[in-house]
């Protein structure tokens, strides 16, 4: 069944399909600085795949495709009166953006459903508009199941949750404590630090003062970064640990080996995950883009994905179609019915350990 959203954008995309010649623009809306800039790389690039992917099958209805960049960034200054003027001025045909979700909702508003736009990266799972068509996982499929794993693997009774303060880390733990609290655990703090937070001193010293056995860590990429460098540097690696949704493998390689014991992730994909699609888009990916080409991760990746969904709903399932890393039995890739996995950091990358969430939710 589609989902609101979808038909928002399929009808959308046929008006423009009866008004308009020419390039089909795709404004890119990605992170290049901020909290999420590690992201941005990965991201542009797996947008660069898709646009040329597409193209080489005809574009749409022999539309070249074409990409109008911009950076996401919660800092990036004017980021609304640049996406209203692109729109205002008939310059993109539709949006793919990776942002926190704070973010999105102020490209959202300025948007105002005159184009249809794919957000792609986990979310919280509500407090978007219904027209914008969200891709990423959910807590609910995401992070509880990983919560119900760790409990029954190691039993902790301390839980410690950490995030950035804002809608998306608040939103999570408000779901996970219940879930933490279930497992006969209690949640012994909570606490939220601004994007771009640097000095986590007084955040080790209560981690340490609470003796939790498990850290909830729900802090952007490059924050992240910055604490687990902190948390190794107090010797808790090994002693508490970390769960994550939102860790990724450049976050990782940001960490180093070793700074990523006892590190536990949950995404929809792992640039290490063994399968078909998998394979067959990294051997594209490294064929376009080179042995040193930026580290695929699940927030980046989802660009891609986005496209593929943009694709979906400009053609249906007219001409070939943009094969995409998630791909399943059940086609392309939609976080309320792909899998969700988990994964260990190990070394300078993620190893899968098992699936989360197989079917629908």
């Amino acid at each position: 069944m589609l989902k609101p959203s979808d038909v928002f954008g399929r009808r959308l995309l046929l008006r423009s399909r009866q008004h308009r010649r020419g390039p089909f623009h795709v404004g890119v809306l990605v992170p290049t600085s901020g909290a999420m800039g590690l992201l941005g790389p990965c991201a542009l690039a797996c947008a660069a795949l898709a646009r040329d992917t597409w193209n080489a099958q005809g574009g749409l209805d022999g539309r070249e495709v074409r990409l109008t960049l911009l950076n996401t960034s919660e800092s990036t200054p004017g980021l609304a009166a640049a996406v209203r003027d692109l729109v205002d001025d008939g310059e993109v045909d539709a949006l793919v953006a990776l942002s926190n979700t704070a973010v999105c909702r102020q490209i959202a508003d300025v948007v105002d459903a005159r184009v249809p736009l794919i957000y792609t990266p986990m979310y919280e799972g509500s407090g978007l508009p219904a027209w914008v068509h969200a891709i990423g996982e959910t807590p609910e499929r995401q992070l509880l199941p990983a919560i119900a794993w760790l409990a029954g693997r190691y039993r902790p009774r301390r839980w410690y949750l950490l995030g950035n303060d804002y809608s998306w880390p608040r939103r999570t733990h408000a779901l996970a404590a219940p879930a933490i609290q279930a497992g006969g655990a209690e949640v012994v703090r909570e606490r939220y630090v601004p994007l771009g937070e640097r000095n986590y001193d007084a955040v080790i010293d209560e981690l340490i003062a609470s003796r939790a056995q498990v850290l909830l860590l729900s802090l952007l990429t490059a924050d992240a970064v910055h604490f687990c460098r902190a948390f190794e540097r107090a010797g808790l690696g090994g002693r508490v640990l970390r769960l994550s949704t939102c860790v990724e493998e450049n976050t990782v390689l940001g960490v180093g080996a070793a700074n990523s014991e006892g590190l536990f992730v949950a995404a929809g994909y792992f640039d290490a995950l063994d399968s078909d699609a998998n394979q067959a888009f990294k051997e594209r990916y490294r064929t376009r883009f080179g042995d040193r080409a930026p580290a695929l991760n699940s927030a980046s990746q989802s660009v891609y994905e986005g496209f593929a969904h943009l694709q979906r709903q400009a053609q249906g399932r007219r001409g070939p179609l943009l094969p995409g890393a998630r791909d399943t039995r059940r086609g392309t890739y939609d976080a309320g019915r792909s899998p969700i996995y988990l994964g260990e950091a190990c070394g300078l990358g993620i190893r899968p350990l098992r699936t989360l969430t197989d079917g629908p939710g």
